[in-house]
């Protein structure tokens, strides 16, 4: 299946050691869970990349100098439109995200997505952008098992303002931002639910259903 046209958005955090998947480095570690998080990115991006018909772009925060895998990240986000992102909380930087995407490419629907899902492969992306571009939708919404979400895709990439009112990082993350949506009148679509990696069990279960992955593969030289 080849997509129709659409913006891809990554929202990625530089894999910096003592900056990266904090929760996470509890238990192994700030530098080894900064490099799952660089696999993990690696993984988003080569997944986005394989899409056709579509345009990635990436809303980067951080110091990629700084980060786990720098030189790999910096020759794959040469394929990218990469964008600074802008605001002062999480909410605020996802709103903004959408709006340079949708700026920088006017009359595109944008399908944003984190760098928490490695598993995420090109075809299920591509289901997402087929979705979006449906007549009867408006929206789709992938919920994350952890109760927040883990992509959401806007035929107008202005509703995303919504997201600057949802609380982040909590279990009803993802029902606040579907509440959100539809109460301003957009006619949603959810997606297949996907794991996150926030803990060594999340990142155990991920890799397991994604061999062959950069995340696979950082994940075994951490539990070997």
């Amino acid at each position: 299946m080849t997509a129709p046209d659409a913006c891809l958005l990554v929202v990625a955090k530089a894999p910096v050691p003592g900056l990266a998947k904090t929760r996470l480095a509890r238990s192994v570690g700030d530098r080894v869970a900064a490099g799952l998080a660089a696999a993990a990115l690696l993984d988003t991006l080569a997944a986005v990349l394989a899409v056709p018909g579509t345009l990635p772009v990436v809303a980067m925060t951080g110091s990629l100098p700084a980060a786990e895998r720098s030189a790999e990240l910096t020759a794959v986000l040469s394929s990218c439109t990469v964008v600074p992102q802008r605001g002062a909380d999480l909410g605020e930087r996802l709103a903004n995200a959408h709006a340079e995407a949708g700026g920088l490419f006017p009359g595109v629907p944008v399908f944003q997505i984190g760098m928490d899902t490695p598993q995420l492969r090109p075809e299920v992306l591509t289901g997402a952008v087929v979705r979006l571009l449906a007549e009867d939708t408006d929206a789709v919404l992938g919920p994350a098992t952890d109760g927040g979400w883990w992509g959401l895709g806007l035929r107008s990439p202005a509703a995303a303002s919504v997201l600057r009112t949802v609380p982040t990082s909590r279990p009803d993350t993802g029902s606040r931002t579907l509440f959100a949506l539809r109460g301003k009148g957009l006619r949603v679509r959810r997606l297949l639910a996907m794991s996150d990696v926030d803990t060594m069990a999340d990142a155990a279960r991920v890799a397991a259903t994604a061999p062959g992955t950069h995340f696979a593969r950082a994940y075994s030289a951490v539990a070997s």
